[in-house]
């Protein structure tokens, strides 16, 4: 067999792979996903009532309102900032993951001084007092950041936490709260990898959903 003959078999088999593997197989996987999974191949994406994208059910979104669950602090504040604005720093580290501080490491609870706030101060014990005087029992997930900074959940414990202070803000009963939270609760892997874990965004546009007291 000729060498002309051997190159020529070397061509076409790499052709005929790369059409395999960089057309046919990616386009087929979209396709797949979708027709079987169309919400997880789109994001994730969550609407509102009024039918318009307001987030992702995997990425978290800084809610600190006392008429919202708020959600675990972020060393990236959920990549909100502006690049161009980014006084406080909050994406130096990219717009995912943690500070990567060891809790001996005093500047885990320091705060960066910023031009409203001249004093330094601590970051986790200004966080730990802020939810007392709230009457809100802190939690770990509502003082520490996560490892992403992204994360879109806080547990029940820290959700059930909260049912007082955004009950009193909006005149709700706590048993309507209580039952959210229960209703928004994402249970265990396959029921037996991870830990439940509350959908702050659902959460809270469920809230939105409720009507006042009268």
């Amino acid at each position: 067999m000729s060498f002309a003959t051997e190159a020529s078999r070397a061509v076409r088999s790499t052709i005929v792979l790369w059409v395999i593997g960089a057309i046919i197989y990616p386009f087929a996987m979209i396709a797949f996903g979708q027709i079987v999974f169309p919400s997880q191949a789109n994001g994730s994406l969550i609407k509102d009532s009024r039918g318009q994208v307001v987030g992702s059910s995997l990425i978290g979104q800084p809610f600190s309102s006392d008429r919202y669950f708020n959600s675990r602090p972020s060393t990236t504040s959920y990549s909100t900032a502006d690049p161009k604005k980014d006084d406080a720093k909050v994406l130096q580290t990219g717009v995912s993951g943690a500070s990567n501080l060891a809790p001996s490491n005093s500047a885990l609870i320091e705060r960066i001084k910023g031009k409203d706030d001249p004093d330094p101060s601590k970051r986790v014990e200004g966080d730990f007092n802020r939810l007392k005087a709230a009457d809100v029992q802190p939690t770990a997930d509502l003082v520490y950041t996560s490892a992403s900074s992204l994360d879109p959940h806080i547990t029940p414990e820290a959700a059930r936490a909260q049912v007082n202070r955004v009950a009193k803000a909006r005149g709700i009963p706590p048993q309507q709260l209580e039952t959210l939270i229960n209703q928004n609760t994402d249970g265990r892997f396959l029921g037996i990898f991870g830990e439940p874990g509350v959908n702050v965004l659902k959460l809270n546009l469920a809230v939105d959903a409720l009507k006042p007291a009268s």
